[in-house]
């Protein structure tokens, strides 16, 4: 999947820098982004396949940006995977009805990432796990 573009959206500089190595050295473009307000700036310049979205954000949270992404014709087409370590009961749920294509669980397997990424873009649901437990 060289050079396909990932937008990683994530509070956590730690997280997006992870992320981004692991999806880099597989050959993919990242951009990142750290609130709803800094991805929608990216999405409008960078225009990514896939993005891999935190649900817990400063001021408009992950399922709240999704929605708006899915609404609109523009940015529908994006597939959207929510990484999260927030996993309440009823998360995966929320995140299905907000339009994600897939749910991933932190901490991140640092192995499967890149597979995961690679399933969903090829129009499947990411086959494998590329978090904990529930992946």
């Amino acid at each position: 999947m060289v050079n396909e573009p990932v937008l990683i959206v994530d509070d956590n500089p730690m997280n997006r820098k992870l992320a981004k190595i692991l999806l880099e050295k597989d050959g993919y473009l990242v951009s990142l982004a750290c609130d709803a307000e800094e991805a929608m700036d990216s999405i409008m310049t960078f225009r990514p396949r896939l993005i891999l979205m935190d649900i817990q954000l400063p001021g408009i949270d992950g399922f709240e940006l999704t929605r708006q992404l899915k609404e609109n014709p523009a940015t529908r087409d994006i597939l959207i995977v929510v990484v999260t370590s927030y996993d309440q009961k009823g998360d995966q749920e929320k995140a299905k009805a907000a339009g994600c294509n897939g749910y991933i669980q932190k901490p991140i397997d640092v192995v499967s990432l890149p597979k995961v990424v690679a399933g969903y873009l090829r129009g499947g649901s990411g086959a494998g796990h590329a978090g904990g437990a529930k992946g």
